[in-house]
């Protein structure tokens, strides 16, 4: 509650601002991007844009025109450098995988800002109320990593079902346990597997797992097209906790919002199926942490797979690195360099139309002239 008063009172703060325009002021900008460190990789690949050293592959293009382009991956606590660039940064570029958290705070802070862009799908970690009190506009790079992160989830379906982990595990330390590994091991084929949303992702999710010959169900607040529906041989279930008992496995493709944050609680978690399979490549906020962590322990989740976090990056304390019958990674599913391609072209593309005050493709906008986009509201 205290929180939610913090950004109210923010956000009337904001409100004097809301004249911001759409597309660019005159002159050149300071753009701001934060990126993660690639450290000793950043020059063992060309297309490995997505880092600090590499800056998205802009940074000639944009200082010849003149406008001043700042990156850091320092993005956290009062002395950071964002927070030195904040105050005068008329465009300010993040991402899911490394978030710069931008707060209500931040937006009043930031006086010149007006574009907020996200490299990547996922802008929750803008408080959107804020940015639209603000007349700030938020954009992302929109199906720029969807095949990514579906070719990821099914991965990781594939990597919890087979039991493959414990196998590797052994491989690596000299065992041979077959025992070990096969008493929990099982096939995809005729299991169930329901996808908690059916956006770009799920859909590509649902078209990827068709051949393995599972039943696949699918929950959405909007149903697929019948035909596109019968093509995937997906059933739509309208009452999610209806679906859940009925998956062996469980995918999660849904934005974080109010109405989604802490959602699979121990609660919704205990509806599931004993020995489900949970895979989840959304947000790490969607789930209780710690009834995910205690359901793995006693079995209630067999297996649990994702790279997303809360918070990330995640302390070396979080229990989900050591719960165990986990296939969790750092937050890496929609940064492959295929990704990183593809959302640094569309950041660029949007620069390019903020300059010229030209609109965004409207897929993109999630903030637009202090509208939320509506999987947001």
């Amino acid at each position: 509650m205290a929180m939610r008063n913090a950004t109210q009172q923010a956000i009337r703060a904001l409100e004097p601002s809301l004249t911001r325009s759409l597309h660019a002021s005159p002159g050149s900008k300071k753009i701001v991007g934060v990126f993660y460190k690639g450290g000793e990789y950043a020059g063992q690949n060309p297309n490995f844009v997505g880092c600090v050293e590499n800056a998205l592959g802009i940074r000639g293009w944009l200082e010849s025109q003149g406008h001043q382009y700042i990156v850091t991956d320092d993005k956290d606590g009062p002395n950071c450098e964002l927070e030195k660039h904040i105050a005068d940064a008329h465009v300010l570029i993040t991402t899911p995988f490394h978030p710069a958290y931008v707060s209500a705070d931040r937006i009043r802070r930031g006086r010149n800002l007006e574009l907020l862009l996200t490299a990547g799908i996922g802008s929750d970690h803008v408080d959107l109320p804020a940015a639209a009190a603000a007349g700030l506009t938020v954009a992302e790079v929109t199906g720029s990593n969807t095949v990514s992160v579906a070719e990821d989830q099914l991965m990781r379906v594939l990597v919890l079902t087979r039991n493959f982990i414990p196998g590797h595990q052994q491989a690596v330390s000299g065992e041979w346990d077959l025992a070990a590994v096969a008493h929990r091991a099982y096939d995809l084929e005729g299991k169930t597997v329901g996808t908690v949303g059916a956006g770009r992702i799920g859909k590509l999710l649902l078209q990827r797992l068709k051949p393995f010959g599972c039943k696949l169900l699918y929950h959405d607040r909007l149903r697929i097209d019948a035909k596109l529906e019968e093509e995937l041989g997906a059933t739509f279930e309208e009452d999610l906790d209806a679906m859940l008992p009925k998956c062996d496995v469980v995918v999660l493709n849904m934005p974080l919002t109010d109405k989604t944050k802490g959602m699979f609680n121990k609660e919704k978690i205990a509806k599931m199926k004993k020995g489900v399979i949970i895979v989840n490549n959304a947000r790490g906020a969607i789930m209780d942490t710690q009834a995910v962590a205690d359901a793995c322990k006693t079995g209630h989740i067999a297996g649990y797979g994702g790279d997303v976090w809360y918070p990330q990056p995640a302390p070396k304390d979080h229990p989900w690195r050591y719960m165990p019958n986990n296939a969790m990674t750092p937050h890496i599913s929609g940064t492959t360099i295929d990704g990183q391609l593809r959302y640094a072209s569309g950041v660029k593309d949007m620069l390019e139309r903020y300059f010229k005050g030209q609109d965004f493709p409207e897929p993109n906008y999630i903030v637009k002239e202090g509208k939320l986009a509506s999987q947001y509201q």
